[in-house]
């Protein structure tokens, strides 16, 4: 269904309910002899059981790779979205379980990239580096064992742990075509010497380098689906997997790292998630705050304000009525005449004059339909006439 849908009504067994209740994807109520609406809540994804897959798609039926495109932006690992190799019309577990597999086969193809690891351990003879404030704290007066530090040559390092949790994930997944778990199970078998991740731990950090550049691909993959896809054992030991992300916040997100990179060819600087004060108080706790998703500074001073929304006025239900309020907010607190609203849709770029103000609310579209290059172009296009009209207010003084 669309995440826009109004639900559907599907008769499902007891444990499949549950499982979609718990997913944070769909709600599904029950309506009586075994029949449930099951109504979208606000995410995108997809959950799979041995017996039922729902799949809830972004608005305007955005591909695979485009989603991955925009969850992966802000990351800087290299990952590119022509590098899922599935196609549009692919479903997203099979699109996701065939890349991984052919970015960990290439990656894997040259053998397991090792690396340098700092391991701490007590040994009876000197190797590396004393640790004299451990030796002391955890054995005063003791000459053995020693408590040392040393760099250790391994495969057990950072790369090749997030991507055995990748492939370990992604082979629980039910349903997964048996020539690609297969697959999956073989490259998981090239990295058995390499720790385990425990559940539920965070991600060990990596830095890319030209040592670990063939990794670079589908390490972004793998942190892509540890963060945003699961695979349990659920009620009664059934294998379920969901994939399930916030498409408002991948938006924000995505809008705001891209238009810190294109503003970085401008004077100033560009900060997120910015707080300012909206009305005075005696107490901290009367102040109201406004908290805009980027604004530019020039000499320590807001020139610039914008907003990413997700939901434009084309949507069921949906109004820019309320955002531009919001925006004329924003430049009341920060005292800045133009405003900039990035919505997720096609159409024309819309100039909106604040009666009896001198403040401007610019509607950006930004259509997420078309190819990354020409998005980013966009956003591009934004950071440069943003910035025209920042140059045109200092010289006229308006």
């Amino acid at each position: 269904m669309d995440e826009l849908s109004g639900g559907i009504v599907e008769r499902l067994d007891a444990a499949s309910a549950a499982v979609l209740n718990s997913s944070g994807l769909a709600k599904a109520s029950p309506m009586g002899m075994g029949l449930y609406r099951i109504e979208p809540v606000g995410k995108v994804g997809s959950v799979r059981t041995s017996t039922v897959q729902l799949d809830v798609r972004p608005k305007d039926r955005l591909g695979l790779s485009r989603l991955l495109f925009l969850l992966s932006f802000t990351g800087e690992q290299g990952f590119r979205p022509d590098s899922v190799a599935a196609g549009e019309d692919r479903e997203l577990w099979s699109a996701l379980a065939e890349s991984l597999a052919q970015l960990a086969e290439r990656a894997l193809g040259r053998g397991v990239l090792q690396g340098y690891l700092t391991v701490d351990e007590s040994l009876r003879t000197v190797k590396g580096r004393i640790r004299i404030s451990d030796q002391i704290s955890r054995r005063p007066g003791m000459l053995v064992p020693l408590e040392v530090s040393y760099d250790e040559f391994t495969e057990d390092i950072a790369e090749n742990r997030i991507l055995r949790a990748a492939l370990e994930r992604m082979g629980k997944v039910p349903r997964v075509r048996p020539e690609v778990l297969s697959r999956l199970r073989q490259l998981k078998g090239k990295l058995d010497a390499v720790t385990r991740l425990p559940a539920g731990a965070p991600l060990p950090p990596w830095t890319p380098s030209r040592m670990n550049v063939r990794y670079h691909a589908v390490l972004r993959l793998a942190e892509l689906i540890l963060r945003n896809a699961s695979a349990e054992a659920g009620e009664g030991k059934q294998q379920t997997a969901a994939f399930v992300v916030d498409m408002e916040q991948v938006f924000e997100d995505f809008v705001g790292t891209a238009l810190r990179e294109a503003m970085a060819a401008y004077p100033g600087e560009m900060r997120l998630q910015y707080n300012a004060l909206l009305s005075e108080a005696v107490r901290d706790s009367d102040r109201l705050s406004v908290r805009p998703d980027a604004v530019h500074m020039l000499g320590g001073r807001p020139v610039v304000v914008y907003d990413a929304k997700y939901k434009a006025a084309s949507d069921l239900g949906a109004s820019l009525s309320a955002d531009h309020y919001q925006m004329l907010a924003y430049c009341t607190a920060l005292r800045v005449p133009t405003a900039w609203l990035v919505y997720a849709g096609a159409g024309e770029v819309k100039l909106r004059r604040i009666l009896n103000t001198d403040i401007d609310v610019v509607e950006f579209p930004l259509d997420l339909s078309r190819p990354p290059s020409e998005i980013l172009a966009a956003i591009s296009e934004v950071a440069r006439q943003s910035w025209g009209e920042v140059v045109r207010t200092a010289r006229t003084g308006v």
